[in-house]
């Protein structure tokens, strides 16, 4: 997977000689409309529909490993204003807030207003430890950043899951 989004980041590098293409590094998009369920989902989805529907939820690896989410219509504010402008460098379109799995459930619970029973499964892959969007470049280059805060847009993604379950 990791080589897939090098290749083609290196693919859209060449191109920058002969089109103005311009490259995003997407951070964990989630929001409304998106897959919550078939086993594709990213994980603020798949924890919304399990919260939604009261089944177990399962956290693979300890939960202590760390991501950071970008709302999606953040997602499109960021590619509209890099598309907009003459940055033909790859930049990254993410919140720079590190949220840990467990609290991201925990987030979510709150917003469903239920209380839930967390089960680890360690013998699952957990992915890297940490991985987090480094906005020092976009927030140069755009004079931008993400705006919508995850407990907003977790709740507006919760809400239209809980409908579509």
């Amino acid at each position: 997977y990791g080589w897939e989004k090098l290749f083609s980041e290196r693919l859209w590098t060449s191109f920058n000689k002969f089109f103005e293409v311009r490259i995003a590094r997407f951070h964990n998009i989630y929001g409304e409309e998106g897959t919550f369920e078939g086993g594709r989902e990213k994980v603020p989805a798949a924890l919304c529909r399990k919260i939604a529907k009261g089944e177990e939820v399962e956290i693979w690896g300890d939960g202590r490993q760390t991501r950071s989410f970008c709302y999606i219509d953040d997602c499109v504010e960021g590619v509209y204003r890099l598309m907009n402008s003459d940055f033909r460098e790859p930049l990254n379109i993410g919140s720079d807030r590190l949220v840990a799995i467990d609290e991201l459930a925990n987030i979510i619970a709150k917003i469903a207003g239920k209380k839930i029973t967390i089960r680890h499964n360690t013998d699952k892959p957990q992915g890297v430890r940490g991985r987090n969007s480094d906005n020092t470049l976009c927030k140069k280059v755009l004079n931008w950043q993400p705006q919508i805060p995850l407990e907003k847009g977790l709740s507006r993604t919760y809400n239209w899951i809980k409908q579509q379950v």
